[in-house]
């Protein structure tokens, strides 16, 4: 029944096509504006999982300022935390007297004490031999005398071992007599002082001695022999081979114990009752009442998250990221509609909001990494690199706020990244040169300083206790800021948008397709150059793109270097081929230049928005002069425009339309025979008139008063261009003087 039904489904549908399409236009129409919707909401989502799942205390405060709301009162019992600076205090109290653990190993002793007496046993004929000073006159044989000093030497190491020879770990290496420790025996722990055990150094120094002393008593040693020979026949003994350490640190039992001596620290001091006052209106802030204020947002925040308050948060959390988001989709779509139009502009936009409102998140999980290393900075001057600096600004400031939900002081926060945003945008209006950065770095590094420190002294009203770290974190920040340029260069690449520093690399004349054409058509090159040149002029008094435009300019004409002869501004002899050629193969040839150029620029890698300015800069309009003629010729004959007409498209940006004008009134200028200024103004009057008739800007985002603009631009440049210079007089010869 089920397969039966998709049949019948698909047999209806394939003979009622118009159903179909009926259903598919609507989602083709509105496929940009859903594919728009699904990224915000992504952005959204993403944003909202990375929101803290916890309430937020709405009460604003800081050390050192008057309380500006109304009397707290502590609706609940709550404890007062101590301050990480108390805890970290009482830690290190509590470890300074911390005794740590040590373990007897008694099993060295028989194995030491075996392996000497086997060792002596063997060294004893080679001892007598090699040390006649020892005296033979004792009461016993020789003989009997070194095994008795075999077996003393064998009780003063049981002794020693008894007492304990300890080995210290490098962490305690400079540790005096007086430390104490903590002695395993068995199930035991019992408390020991360093003095009462002995180092190897320390054993080592009391057996020699106490051997020398014996073997005087015994008469095997006379009190006067050398002690050079006697520190020799120690030597000989190795008594150090014997003396290895039976008490060691238990590195596992201490850690354990001091664990557990912190665990027992009780992290808050007192607690304040629910009723009982807490501040009221123009009290100061001091440190105790910061301490008090912490412990109840921290109450206060952890008492929402039951079941119904988790809810209400979430919700309350949904409502202020769907409300940042619907602004940054409404400014786009008021304000700068042609960004919004793009949908890889918007994503970007939306990874850029996101990556940030990430590293704050970042920061607020691992308390290692400060908020102020990350380089919020970076978000405003990507921003700027690619559009302008109202959207860059609007957008630094969504991000701020939404990442000072992240932040410990959310005012101060976003006071300083905001501040420091507008300074970064202010000195970066264009990134031509790549030690821009460098300088923009070390000053928002500087601001970033100033601004901490000023608020600082207000807040707290003594410079000395200013932490110098945080400057590290402002320096290291600047660090950090310089990497924007990898960014912007993989956004180049991943989004295919295109910087200053990218545009001003193109338009250097070095550039070896600039080079080239310089070398092939240098009359080309020349009047790429002059057309840039009034482009330039005339974007900026419209407010478009210089950088663009220009580097548009310069490569506009690159197609005629695959026959550059074929162009006037090439021609050296005055001869033109084309009027040999029959008029629609010299109409083919001059449209081909623009197919070439797109060819050659895609061959050598130029990016799209150049490859723009070629296709488009003769738009869709006619040869003028094959077509013409051609008309002139045959009046009976309809003629062929596909023959005639460029291929297009017609320019459709602000920059693309002002080089179309450009470029055809400076090669119509070079044709004018009087330079006069009527003549100038009426050129430009008709060309642009001309361009308009035929429909060429009907895609451009151009005003009546901006198309007014760029003509009075063009012919004012075109008058300095060729205005008229002085003729210098000649010096005729003057008759000697008699």
């Amino acid at each position: 029944m089920f397969f039966n039904l998709i049949d019948f489904s698909l047999f209806w549908f394939c003979k009622k096509p118009f159903v179909v399409k009926r259903i598919l236009t609507p989602l083709t129409a509105y496929g940009k504006l859903t594919y728009k919707i699904l990224l915000f909401m992504v952005a959204a989502g993403l944003v909202l999982y990375m929101f803290p799942r916890s309430g937020k205390f709405r009460y604003e405060y800081a050390k050192g300022r008057f309380w500006k709301h109304s009397v707290l009162i502590a609706g609940f019992d709550f404890p007062i935390i101590k301050t990480p600076e108390q805890l970290k205090t009482e830690r290190d109290s509590v470890l300074r007297f911390f005794r740590p653990y040590f373990v007897l190993d008694s099993s060295l002793w028989d194995q030491d004490l075996s392996r000497f007496d086997a060792d002596y046993q063997q060294l004893v004929p080679q001892l007598r031999d090699d040390y006649r000073f020892l005296h033979t006159g004792g009461r016993y044989p020789e003989r009997v005398m070194m095994l008795k000093l075999g077996h003393h030497i064998q009780n003063r190491l049981k002794n020693l071992y008894q007492r304990g020879i300890i080995e210290l770990p490098e962490s305690m290496a400079s540790v005096d007599e007086h430390f104490e420790f903590k002695l395993i025996r068995g199930n035991f722990a019992e408390p020991y002082g360093l003095s009462e055990m002995y180092t190897p150094k320390n054993a080592y120094r009391v057996l020699s001695d106490q051997v020398r002393r014996y073997m005087v008593d015994s008469l095997l040693l006379d009190v006067s022999a050398n002690s050079s020979e006697y520190a020799s026949f120690v030597s000989r003994l190795q008594l150090n081979r014997y003396l290895n350490p039976s008490v060691k640190y238990d590195q596992q039992r201490s850690d354990v114990e001091r664990q557990n001596l912190q665990k027992q620290l009780s992290t808050t001091s007192g607690a304040v009752r629910m009723g009982q006052r807490i501040i009221g209106p123009g009290e100061m802030v001091d440190d105790q009442m910061m301490q008090v204020l912490d412990s109840y947002k921290a109450a206060f925040e952890a008492n929402l998250l039951g079941d119904a308050g988790y809810t209400q948060i979430l919700i309350g959390q949904i409502l202020i990221v769907v409300s940042f988001f619907t602004g940054v989709l409404l400014f786009l779509y008021f304000f700068r509609h042609d960004v919004y139009q793009s949908n890889k502009s918007v994503l970007f936009i939306l990874m850029m909001m996101v990556g940030m409102v990430f590293l704050a998140r970042v920061s607020s999980t691992f308390y290692y990494i400060p908020m102020f290393v990350i380089p919020f900075t970076m978000l405003p001057i990507t921003v700027r690199t690619f559009f302008d600096s109202r959207l860059a600004l609007f957008i630094h400031i969504m991000t701020i706020l939404l990442a000072s939900f992240f932040a410990q002081n959310g005012f101060q926060f976003a006071f300083i990244q905001i501040l420091v945003g507008v300074t970064a945008i202010f000195s970066l209006y264009r990134i031509e040169r790549r030690s821009q950065l460098l300088k923009t770095s070390i000053l928002i590094v500087l601001v970033y300083m100033l601004l901490y420190t000023s608020l600082f002294l207000w807040q707290e009203g003594d410079i000395r206790k200013i932490n110098p770290v945080v400057y590290g974190h402002f320096a290291f920040n600047g660090g950090l800021l310089l990497l924007t340029y990898l960014v912007i260069y993989i956004i180049e690449k991943l989004f295919g948008f295109l910087s200053d520093v990218t545009l001003a690399e193109l338009s250097n004349t070095n550039h070896p397709l600039l080079l080239k054409m310089a070398e092939m058509a240098p009359g080309t090159f020349h009047h790429s150059i002059q057309v840039g040149n009034l482009a330039v002029a005339a974007v900026k008094k419209i407010g478009g793109n210089p950088l663009l435009v220009y580097a548009g300019a310069m490569y506009h004409d690159i197609g005629k270097m695959e026959a550059p002869s074929m162009f006037t501004e090439n021609q050296l002899s005055g001869f033109n081929p084309l009027t040999e050629m029959d008029l629609e193969d010299g109409a083919r040839m001059v449209i081909s230049h623009i197919e070439n150029g797109a060819r050659l620029a895609r061959k050598h890698k130029l990016p799209e928005q150049i490859i723009d300015f070629i296709v488009t800069h003769q738009g869709t309009t006619r040869t003028k002069y094959f077509y013409n003629t051609y008309v002139n010729r045959h009046p009976d004959k309809q003629p062929d425009m596909t023959h005639f007409q460029y291929p297009g498209p017609i320019p459709f940006s602000k920059e693309t339309a002002v080089l179309m004008m450009a470029d055809s009134v400076e090669a119509a200028s070079r044709s004018l025979v009087n330079y006069s200024d009527e003549e100038i103004d009426r050129l430009v009057e008709r060309i642009v008139a001309d361009q308009i008739e035929q429909g060429q800007f009907a895609d451009a985002p151009l005003t009546f008063r901006e198309m007014t603009q760029v003509k009075e631009v063009f012919k004012q440049r075109l008058k300095i261009m060729y205005h008229t210079r002085i003729q210098y007089p000649e010096i005729h010869h003057r008759q000697a003087s008699k």
